[in-house]
């Protein structure tokens, strides 16, 4: 394959893909069948970044045609990411596992049955607002009209967009068990919003946390040496 640009799922970072760093095999049905022509491909994609270095499977379904004498791959049908499981990015384990799960199992059946995926991101997001700004339980959408003023005015407005879309809006009024009628695209929003909050709140925190204390650690060993260097304090005879 030629080089391209690609994002891990696992650590998020967009790469370049070499030849070195992918695998591709196909396997072509010759067998008489109800479907016709298919075949099958598989690709493996390891991941260059040194930090992460995991590898994502993906298979996909194609219609294939004889050129010449030899079949090729025409049109595909579908694909299916087999690990890391489903469409999900892979969030940090300082993100509350529950949070976690239910944002994983909303993307594996968003196009399976939406409305049982939107009802999953719903309670994801309830967690979400629960979990990082400690508001008051009640319905989801008095609860995030609790933070409007906490937030910044472009996440807000994003929030607030999402919410007055189609059914979603019902989805947020409604208890947390109550599966309302969404389609995949109204789900597929919802799972973004999902996502956009996990990095713009957790993870954002969690690297200015982290940045603050590398800072603070410099300086305190820019100070540990620099007394050293200094040696005790000079007494008078």
């Amino acid at each position: 394959m030629n080089n391209y640009s690609w994002t891990c799922p696992h650590c998020d970072r967009a790469v370049t893909i070499t030849g070195e760093m992918d695998s591709a095999q196909a396997h072509v049905l010759r067998i008489e069948n109800s479907m016709g022509k298919i075949a099958t491909r598989s690709y493996f994609v390891v991941c260059p970044n040194p930090e992460c270095n995991n590898v994502t499977v993906t298979v996909a379904l194609y219609e294939w045609v004889y050129v010449g004498a030899n079949p090729h791959l025409s049109h595909q049908i579908k694909q299916w990411r087999l690990y890391p499981e489903g469409n999900a990015k892979v969030f940090p384990e300082y993100i509350p596992q529950a949070i976690r799960e239910d944002y994983i199992e909303a993307c594996l059946i968003r196009d399976l049955s939406p409305k049982a995926s939107a009802t999953l991101a719903r309670r994801c997001l309830q967690g979400i607002v629960r979990n990082f700004w400690s508001v008051k339980p009640g319905r989801l959408v008095d609860e995030i009209r609790a933070i409007e003023e906490k937030v910044d005015p472009t996440t807000w407005a994003a929030i607030d967009a999402v919410r007055q879309m189609g059914n979603i809006g019902a989805h947020m009024e409604k208890d947390i068990g109550v599966i309302v009628e969404v389609d995949a695209d109204e789900a597929t929003l919802m799972i973004e919003l999902v996502e956009t909050l996990l990095e713009d709140w957790y993870i954002a925190k969690h690297d200015k946390e982290a940045r603050m204390a590398a800072l603070i650690a410099t300086a305190a060993t820019k100070k540990a040496e620099s007394a050293a260097a200094n040696g005790p304090p000079q007494t008078q005879a």
